[in-house]
Protein backbone atom coordinates (compact mmCIF):
# COMPACT_ATOMS: atom_id res chain seq x y z
CA UNK A 1 0.00 0.00 0.00
CA UNK A 2 1.48 3.35 -1.41
CA UNK A 3 1.70 6.51 0.97
CA UNK A 4 2.54 9.85 0.14
CA UNK A 5 5.30 11.44 2.23
CA UNK A 6 5.41 15.06 3.71
CA UNK A 7 6.56 16.74 0.86
CA UNK A 8 4.25 15.11 -1.57
CA UNK A 9 1.18 16.32 0.41
CA UNK A 10 2.69 19.47 0.54
CA UNK A 11 2.79 19.72 -3.71
CA UNK A 12 -0.50 18.28 -3.29
CA UNK A 13 -1.90 21.02 -1.12
CA UNK A 14 0.20 23.31 -3.43
CA UNK A 15 -1.33 22.30 -6.61
CA UNK A 16 -4.71 22.57 -5.21
CA UNK A 17 -4.28 26.05 -3.57
CA UNK A 18 -3.26 26.59 -7.54
CA UNK A 19 -6.18 25.30 -8.82
CA UNK A 20 -8.69 27.78 -6.73
CA UNK A 21 -6.26 30.69 -6.86
CA UNK A 22 -7.72 32.29 -9.95
CA UNK A 23 -8.79 35.44 -11.42
CA UNK A 24 -11.82 36.29 -9.42
CA UNK A 25 -9.53 35.40 -6.05
CA UNK A 26 -7.31 37.98 -6.92
CA UNK A 27 -9.68 40.81 -8.39
CA UNK A 28 -12.56 40.83 -5.88
CA UNK A 29 -11.12 41.00 -2.08
CA UNK A 30 -9.53 44.66 -2.87
CA UNK A 31 -12.44 45.53 -4.27
CA UNK A 32 -14.75 44.66 -1.49
CA UNK A 33 -12.10 45.79 0.74
CA UNK A 34 -11.77 49.40 -0.79
CA UNK A 35 -15.88 49.39 -0.22
CA UNK A 36 -15.77 48.01 3.42
CA UNK A 37 -13.65 50.28 4.70
CA UNK A 38 -13.90 49.95 8.77
CA UNK A 39 -16.14 47.00 8.60
CA UNK A 40 -12.77 45.23 6.65
CA UNK A 41 -12.78 42.38 9.39
CA UNK A 42 -16.62 41.79 9.37
CA UNK A 43 -16.98 41.55 5.31
CA UNK A 44 -13.66 39.74 5.19
CA UNK A 45 -15.27 36.98 7.49
CA UNK A 46 -18.33 37.01 5.44
CA UNK A 47 -16.09 36.56 2.07
CA UNK A 48 -14.00 33.56 3.67
CA UNK A 49 -17.27 31.86 4.95
CA UNK A 50 -18.38 31.40 1.16
CA UNK A 51 -14.39 31.66 -0.42
CA UNK A 52 -12.95 29.29 1.97
CA UNK A 53 -15.44 27.54 4.09
CA UNK A 54 -17.65 26.12 1.64
CA UNK A 55 -15.10 25.12 -1.20
CA UNK A 56 -13.37 23.11 1.82
CA UNK A 57 -16.61 21.72 2.77
CA UNK A 58 -17.17 20.76 -0.97
CA UNK A 59 -13.82 18.94 -0.83
CA UNK A 60 -14.27 17.29 2.40
CA UNK A 61 -17.82 16.00 1.56
CA UNK A 62 -16.61 14.93 -1.81
CA UNK A 63 -13.63 12.96 -0.29
CA UNK A 64 -16.48 11.36 2.11
CA UNK A 65 -18.01 9.73 -0.89
CA UNK A 66 -15.29 9.02 -2.99
CA UNK A 67 -15.62 10.49 -6.56
CA UNK A 68 -17.36 13.16 -8.34
CA UNK A 69 -20.30 15.17 -8.50
CA UNK A 70 -22.14 11.85 -9.50
CA UNK A 71 -22.27 10.77 -6.40
CA UNK A 72 -23.35 13.85 -4.11
CA UNK A 73 -26.15 14.26 -6.61
CA UNK A 74 -27.32 10.09 -6.74
CA UNK A 75 -29.95 10.64 -4.16
CA UNK A 76 -31.32 12.94 -6.97
CA UNK A 77 -31.63 10.37 -9.59
CA UNK A 78 -29.41 10.25 -12.36
CA UNK A 79 -31.32 12.75 -14.73
CA UNK A 80 -31.65 15.52 -12.18
CA UNK A 81 -28.43 15.15 -11.36
CA UNK A 82 -26.89 14.63 -14.40
CA UNK A 83 -28.65 18.47 -15.68
CA UNK A 84 -27.40 20.42 -12.50
CA UNK A 85 -23.82 18.76 -12.96
CA UNK A 86 -23.92 19.87 -16.66
CA UNK A 87 -25.00 23.19 -15.64
CA UNK A 88 -22.27 23.86 -13.22
CA UNK A 89 -19.23 22.16 -15.14
CA UNK A 90 -20.11 24.55 -18.09
CA UNK A 91 -20.52 27.56 -15.70
CA UNK A 92 -16.98 27.07 -14.29
CA UNK A 93 -15.58 25.80 -17.52
CA UNK A 94 -16.01 27.22 -21.03
CA UNK A 95 -19.14 29.78 -20.56
CA UNK A 96 -17.64 31.92 -17.30
CA UNK A 97 -15.19 30.96 -15.41
CA UNK A 98 -12.56 29.30 -18.20
CA UNK A 99 -12.31 32.46 -20.18
CA UNK A 100 -12.65 34.98 -17.28
CA UNK A 101 -9.15 33.47 -16.00
CA UNK A 102 -7.90 34.63 -19.73
CA UNK A 103 -9.17 38.35 -20.09
CA UNK A 104 -8.56 39.00 -16.43
CA UNK A 105 -4.90 37.89 -16.30
CA UNK A 106 -4.65 39.99 -20.14
CA UNK A 107 -6.16 43.24 -18.52
CA UNK A 108 -3.85 43.30 -15.15
CA UNK A 109 -0.75 41.79 -16.46
CA UNK A 110 -0.66 43.06 -20.11
CA UNK A 111 -2.74 45.22 -20.89
CA UNK A 112 -1.00 48.03 -19.29
CA UNK A 113 2.51 47.40 -21.75
CA UNK A 114 0.38 46.85 -24.83
CA UNK A 115 -2.78 48.54 -24.25
CA UNK A 116 -6.63 46.95 -23.93
CA UNK A 117 -7.06 46.51 -27.74
CA UNK A 118 -8.85 43.68 -29.55
CA UNK A 119 -5.45 42.66 -31.56
CA UNK A 120 -3.09 42.43 -28.12
CA UNK A 121 -5.95 40.10 -26.36
CA UNK A 122 -6.73 38.03 -29.04
CA UNK A 123 -2.30 37.36 -29.45
CA UNK A 124 -2.42 36.81 -25.75
CA UNK A 125 -5.78 34.79 -25.22
CA UNK A 126 -4.25 32.42 -28.00
CA UNK A 127 -0.55 31.76 -26.44
CA UNK A 128 -2.78 31.48 -23.01
CA UNK A 129 -5.01 28.58 -23.85
CA UNK A 130 -1.85 27.12 -25.85
CA UNK A 131 -0.40 26.77 -22.46
CA UNK A 132 -3.71 25.73 -20.51
CA UNK A 133 -3.80 22.88 -23.24
CA UNK A 134 -0.11 21.72 -23.10
CA UNK A 135 -0.47 21.15 -19.02
CA UNK A 136 -4.08 19.82 -18.96
CA UNK A 137 -3.58 17.03 -22.18
CA UNK A 138 -1.98 15.10 -19.51
CA UNK A 139 -3.68 15.60 -15.95
CA UNK A 140 -1.30 13.10 -14.21
CA UNK A 141 1.00 15.40 -14.78
CA UNK A 142 -1.02 18.20 -13.33
CA UNK A 143 1.05 17.20 -9.19
CA UNK A 144 4.52 17.67 -10.94
CA UNK A 145 3.86 20.61 -13.04
CA UNK A 146 1.61 22.69 -11.04
CA UNK A 147 2.32 22.04 -7.27
CA UNK A 148 6.04 21.64 -7.69
CA UNK A 149 7.12 24.35 -10.01
CA UNK A 150 4.37 26.82 -10.76
CA UNK A 151 3.13 26.98 -7.54
CA UNK A 152 6.26 28.19 -6.02
CA UNK A 153 6.80 30.84 -8.20
CA UNK A 154 3.28 31.92 -7.46
CA UNK A 155 3.71 31.70 -3.60
CA UNK A 156 6.48 33.98 -3.33
CA UNK A 157 5.06 37.01 -5.66
CA UNK A 158 2.55 36.53 -3.52
CA UNK A 159 4.13 36.94 -0.33
CA UNK A 160 5.71 40.23 -2.07
CA UNK A 161 2.31 41.22 -3.04
CA UNK A 162 0.76 40.37 0.35
CA UNK A 163 3.73 41.96 2.69
CA UNK A 164 4.06 44.93 0.83
CA UNK A 165 0.06 45.30 1.32
CA UNK A 166 0.51 44.47 5.02
CA UNK A 167 3.41 46.17 5.99
CA UNK A 168 3.57 49.46 3.58
CA UNK A 169 -0.18 50.38 3.10
CA UNK A 170 -0.83 52.61 1.03
CA UNK A 171 -2.74 55.19 3.52
CA UNK A 172 -4.94 54.30 6.62
CA UNK A 173 -7.83 52.45 6.54
CA UNK A 174 -10.68 54.39 4.59
CA UNK A 175 -14.68 54.93 5.20
CA UNK A 176 -17.22 52.57 4.68
CA UNK A 177 -19.48 52.77 1.24
CA UNK A 178 -23.03 52.70 1.57
CA UNK A 179 -23.23 49.13 0.23
CA UNK A 180 -21.57 48.03 3.07
CA UNK A 181 -22.55 49.71 6.37
CA UNK A 182 -26.13 47.53 6.96
CA UNK A 183 -24.90 43.53 7.27
CA UNK A 184 -21.32 43.64 6.14
CA UNK A 185 -21.01 40.02 7.17
CA UNK A 186 -23.74 39.13 4.74
CA UNK A 187 -22.14 41.79 1.89
CA UNK A 188 -18.99 39.88 1.90
CA UNK A 189 -21.04 36.44 1.98
CA UNK A 190 -22.17 37.37 -1.30
CA UNK A 191 -19.17 38.79 -2.72
CA UNK A 192 -17.95 35.29 -2.03
CA UNK A 193 -19.93 34.05 -4.99
CA UNK A 194 -18.33 35.73 -7.29
CA UNK A 195 -14.79 33.37 -6.89
CA UNK A 196 -17.16 30.91 -7.79
CA UNK A 197 -14.99 28.28 -5.40
CA UNK A 198 -17.85 26.78 -4.22
CA UNK A 199 -18.85 25.71 -8.09
CA UNK A 200 -14.98 25.08 -8.61
CA UNK A 201 -14.53 22.80 -5.82
CA UNK A 202 -17.79 20.61 -7.16
CA UNK A 203 -15.25 19.85 -10.09
CA UNK A 204 -11.80 20.07 -8.77
CA UNK A 205 -12.72 17.27 -6.21
CA UNK A 206 -12.13 14.59 -8.84
CA UNK A 207 -9.50 16.68 -10.29
CA UNK A 208 -7.34 16.18 -6.56
CA UNK A 209 -8.64 12.16 -6.47
CA UNK A 210 -7.12 11.51 -9.69
CA UNK A 211 -3.58 13.17 -8.80
CA UNK A 212 -3.63 11.59 -5.26
CA UNK A 213 -4.46 7.71 -7.37
CA UNK A 214 -1.78 8.69 -10.10
CA UNK A 215 0.58 8.90 -7.86
CA UNK A 216 0.01 5.45 -6.75
CA UNK A 217 -2.54 5.63 -3.72
CA UNK A 218 -5.03 3.22 -4.65
CA UNK A 219 -7.16 2.73 -1.23
CA UNK A 220 -9.90 4.35 -0.82
CA UNK A 221 -9.92 5.88 2.93
CA UNK A 222 -6.37 7.57 2.10
CA UNK A 223 -7.26 8.89 -1.25
CA UNK A 224 -10.20 10.96 1.24
CA UNK A 225 -7.69 11.91 3.62
CA UNK A 226 -5.48 13.08 1.38
CA UNK A 227 -8.02 14.87 -0.55
CA UNK A 228 -9.24 16.82 2.90
CA UNK A 229 -5.31 17.62 4.15
CA UNK A 230 -4.93 19.07 0.53
CA UNK A 231 -7.91 21.14 1.09
CA UNK A 232 -7.10 22.36 4.18
CA UNK A 233 -3.64 23.59 2.80
CA UNK A 234 -5.23 25.41 0.30
CA UNK A 235 -7.83 26.79 2.43
CA UNK A 236 -5.03 28.43 4.80
CA UNK A 237 -3.20 29.94 1.91
CA UNK A 238 -6.35 31.11 0.28
CA UNK A 239 -7.71 32.78 3.84
CA UNK A 240 -4.13 34.54 4.15
CA UNK A 241 -4.36 35.83 0.27
CA UNK A 242 -7.90 36.97 0.53
CA UNK A 243 -7.19 38.89 4.13
CA UNK A 244 -3.93 40.60 2.78
CA UNK A 245 -5.75 41.57 0.09
CA UNK A 246 -8.86 43.05 1.67
CA UNK A 247 -6.55 45.17 4.02
CA UNK A 248 -4.40 46.19 0.64
CA UNK A 249 -8.30 47.30 -0.71
CA UNK A 250 -8.81 49.34 2.26
CA UNK A 251 -6.07 51.06 3.07
CA UNK A 252 -5.81 52.09 -0.74
CA UNK A 253 -8.88 54.63 -0.76
CA UNK A 254 -6.54 57.72 -0.59
CA UNK A 255 -4.61 56.29 -3.69
CA UNK A 256 -7.65 54.22 -5.74
CA UNK A 257 -10.81 55.82 -3.92
CA UNK A 258 -12.65 56.39 -7.61
CA UNK A 259 -11.32 52.41 -8.67
CA UNK A 260 -14.37 50.68 -10.28
CA UNK A 261 -12.88 47.49 -9.89
CA UNK A 262 -10.36 45.25 -8.22
CA UNK A 263 -8.16 45.08 -11.70
CA UNK A 264 -7.74 49.09 -11.04
CA UNK A 265 -7.30 48.93 -7.28
CA UNK A 266 -4.38 46.24 -7.62
CA UNK A 267 -2.98 48.15 -10.42
CA UNK A 268 -2.99 51.14 -8.67
CA UNK A 269 -1.03 50.17 -5.53
CA UNK A 270 1.32 48.40 -7.33
CA UNK A 271 2.46 51.16 -9.22
CA UNK A 272 2.24 53.19 -6.23
CA UNK A 273 4.63 51.04 -4.29
CA UNK A 274 7.24 49.50 -6.70
CA UNK A 275 6.75 52.07 -9.95
CA UNK A 276 7.35 49.49 -13.12
CA UNK A 277 9.19 46.23 -11.28
CA UNK A 278 5.08 46.25 -9.57
CA UNK A 279 3.54 45.90 -12.73
CA UNK A 280 5.71 43.51 -13.91
CA UNK A 281 5.27 41.48 -10.27
CA UNK A 282 1.62 41.80 -10.04
CA UNK A 283 1.80 40.38 -14.56
CA UNK A 284 3.39 37.23 -12.99
CA UNK A 285 0.92 36.66 -10.28
CA UNK A 286 -2.11 36.89 -12.54
CA UNK A 287 -0.81 34.86 -15.25
CA UNK A 288 0.25 32.15 -13.37
CA UNK A 289 -2.64 32.05 -10.88
CA UNK A 290 -5.20 32.22 -13.41
CA UNK A 291 -3.37 29.61 -16.01
CA UNK A 292 -3.27 27.03 -13.09
CA UNK A 293 -7.13 27.57 -12.78
CA UNK A 294 -7.39 27.14 -16.23
CA UNK A 295 -5.73 24.13 -16.72
CA UNK A 296 -8.00 22.74 -13.53
CA UNK A 297 -10.98 23.85 -14.92
CA UNK A 298 -10.30 22.12 -18.08
CA UNK A 299 -9.23 19.08 -16.79
CA UNK A 300 -12.48 19.20 -15.05
CA UNK A 301 -14.28 19.07 -18.19
CA UNK A 302 -12.45 16.78 -19.96
CA UNK A 303 -12.88 14.09 -17.00
CA UNK A 304 -16.30 14.52 -17.19
CA UNK A 305 -17.73 15.44 -20.33
CA UNK A 306 -15.66 12.58 -21.51
CA UNK A 307 -17.11 9.85 -19.07
CA UNK A 308 -20.59 11.84 -20.50
CA UNK A 309 -20.35 11.12 -23.91
CA UNK A 310 -18.17 8.75 -26.24
CA UNK A 311 -15.64 11.42 -26.88
CA UNK A 312 -11.87 11.31 -25.47
CA UNK A 313 -10.51 12.87 -22.72
CA UNK A 314 -7.97 15.00 -25.36
CA UNK A 315 -11.03 15.39 -28.02
CA UNK A 316 -13.13 17.48 -25.10
CA UNK A 317 -10.01 19.52 -23.76
CA UNK A 318 -8.95 21.06 -27.28
CA UNK A 319 -13.47 21.37 -27.94
CA UNK A 320 -13.77 23.20 -24.68
CA UNK A 321 -9.99 25.91 -25.07
CA UNK A 322 -11.32 26.63 -28.42
CA UNK A 323 -14.59 27.44 -26.93
CA UNK A 324 -13.22 29.41 -24.02
CA UNK A 325 -10.63 31.21 -26.79
CA UNK A 326 -13.58 32.60 -28.18
CA UNK A 327 -15.50 33.24 -25.48
CA UNK A 328 -12.68 35.14 -23.94
CA UNK A 329 -12.14 37.56 -27.11
CA UNK A 330 -15.81 39.03 -26.13
CA UNK A 331 -14.17 40.72 -23.38
CA UNK A 332 -14.61 40.90 -19.72
CA UNK A 333 -17.79 43.40 -18.82
CA UNK A 334 -19.98 41.25 -20.98
CA UNK A 335 -18.48 37.97 -19.06
CA UNK A 336 -19.18 39.37 -15.67
CA UNK A 337 -22.52 40.73 -16.44
CA UNK A 338 -23.90 37.62 -17.29
CA UNK A 339 -22.24 35.76 -15.12
CA UNK A 340 -23.56 37.08 -11.95
CA UNK A 341 -27.11 36.50 -12.34
CA UNK A 342 -26.32 32.55 -13.03
CA UNK A 343 -23.98 32.55 -10.49
CA UNK A 344 -26.77 34.04 -7.86
CA UNK A 345 -28.93 31.02 -9.48
CA UNK A 346 -26.50 28.03 -8.96
CA UNK A 347 -24.65 28.90 -6.07
CA UNK A 348 -27.95 28.33 -3.70
CA UNK A 349 -28.44 24.75 -5.14
CA UNK A 350 -24.36 24.28 -4.70
CA UNK A 351 -24.53 25.05 -1.01
CA UNK A 352 -27.53 22.76 -0.71
CA UNK A 353 -26.07 20.02 -2.32
CA UNK A 354 -22.83 20.04 -0.22
CA UNK A 355 -24.92 20.74 2.99
CA UNK A 356 -27.24 18.00 2.89
CA UNK A 357 -24.49 15.38 1.88
CA UNK A 358 -22.53 16.25 4.96
CA UNK A 359 -25.43 15.57 7.04
CA UNK A 360 -26.73 12.34 5.37
CA UNK A 361 -26.28 10.31 8.49
CA UNK A 362 -29.24 12.46 9.28
CA UNK A 363 -31.10 10.94 6.62
CA UNK A 364 -33.20 7.71 6.55
CA UNK A 365 -33.85 8.30 3.10
CA UNK A 366 -31.92 11.14 1.01
CA UNK A 367 -33.78 10.89 -1.75
CA UNK A 368 -37.31 12.05 0.20
CA UNK A 369 -35.35 14.97 1.77
CA UNK A 370 -33.00 15.80 -1.50
CA UNK A 371 -35.63 15.82 -4.19
CA UNK A 372 -37.83 18.35 -2.88
CA UNK A 373 -35.28 20.45 -0.74
CA UNK A 374 -33.41 21.01 -4.15
CA UNK A 375 -36.56 21.31 -6.30
CA UNK A 376 -37.70 24.47 -4.01
CA UNK A 377 -33.89 25.41 -4.01
CA UNK A 378 -34.00 25.75 -7.74
CA UNK A 379 -37.45 27.98 -7.90
CA UNK A 380 -36.24 30.21 -5.63
CA UNK A 381 -32.65 30.53 -7.09
CA UNK A 382 -33.87 31.26 -10.38
CA UNK A 383 -36.13 34.14 -9.36
CA UNK A 384 -33.22 35.42 -7.69
CA UNK A 385 -30.76 35.29 -10.66
CA UNK A 386 -33.55 36.41 -12.87
CA UNK A 387 -33.79 39.59 -10.50
CA UNK A 388 -30.16 39.61 -10.36
CA UNK A 389 -30.35 40.27 -14.20
CA UNK A 390 -32.86 42.67 -13.89
CA UNK A 391 -35.87 41.04 -15.26
CA UNK A 392 -37.73 41.97 -11.97
CA UNK A 393 -40.81 42.36 -13.86
CA UNK A 394 -40.86 38.59 -14.53
CA UNK A 395 -40.32 37.90 -11.07
CA UNK A 396 -44.07 37.30 -9.15
CA UNK A 397 -43.97 39.78 -6.20
CA UNK A 398 -44.19 37.07 -3.51
CA UNK A 399 -40.84 35.93 -4.15
CA UNK A 400 -39.57 39.86 -3.72
CA UNK A 401 -40.94 40.42 -0.46
CA UNK A 402 -39.46 37.54 1.22
CA UNK A 403 -37.29 38.13 4.43
CA UNK A 404 -33.08 38.55 2.34
CA UNK A 405 -34.71 39.17 -1.27
CA UNK A 406 -33.02 42.60 -1.49
CA UNK A 407 -29.79 40.84 -0.96
CA UNK A 408 -30.44 37.94 -3.13
CA UNK A 409 -30.80 35.40 -0.60
CA UNK A 410 -35.02 35.06 -0.68
CA UNK A 411 -34.13 31.17 -1.54
CA UNK A 412 -32.95 30.83 2.20
CA UNK A 413 -36.01 30.87 4.22
CA UNK A 414 -38.26 28.76 1.96
CA UNK A 415 -35.60 26.30 2.21
CA UNK A 416 -34.92 25.74 5.30
CA UNK A 417 -39.04 25.11 6.14
CA UNK A 418 -38.56 22.81 3.20
CA UNK A 419 -35.93 20.78 4.82
CA UNK A 420 -37.57 20.78 8.16
CA UNK A 421 -40.82 19.34 6.57
CA UNK A 422 -38.62 17.15 4.60
CA UNK A 423 -36.64 15.75 7.73
CA UNK A 424 -39.94 15.15 9.50
CA UNK A 425 -41.84 13.35 6.74
CA UNK A 426 -38.15 11.34 6.20
CA UNK A 427 -38.13 10.32 9.87
CA UNK A 428 -42.14 9.37 10.11
CA UNK A 429 -41.54 7.42 7.35
CA UNK A 430 -38.94 5.25 8.34
CA UNK A 431 -39.81 4.63 11.88
CA UNK A 432 -43.14 3.76 10.14
CA UNK A 433 -41.18 1.13 8.08
CA UNK A 434 -39.41 -0.44 11.30
CA UNK A 435 -42.63 -0.53 12.88
CA UNK A 436 -44.20 -3.02 9.95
Amino acid sequence: MIRLKGLDLLALGFMTFALFLGAGNIIFPPSAGLAAGHSLWLAALGFLLTGVGLPLLTVVALARVGGGMDRLTAPLGRGAGTLLAVAVYLAIGPLFATPRTAVVSFEMGVAPFTGNAAIPLFVYTVLFFAATLFLAINPGQLVNRVGKFITPVLLAALLVLGGAAVFAPAGDIGTTAESYRNGPLLKGFLEGYLTMDTLGALVFGIVIATAIRDRGVSEPALVTRYSMIAGAIAALGLSLVYLALFYLGATSQGIAGEAQNGVQILTTYVQHTFGTTGSLLLAVVITLACLTTAVGLTTACGEFFSGLMPVGYRTVAVVFTLFSLLVANQGLTQLISVSVPVLVGLYPLAIMLVALSLLDRCWVSPSRVFIPVMAVTLVFGVADGMSAAGFTDLVPVVFTRLPLAAQSMGWLVPVLVTLAIAFAVDRLLGQRRLAS
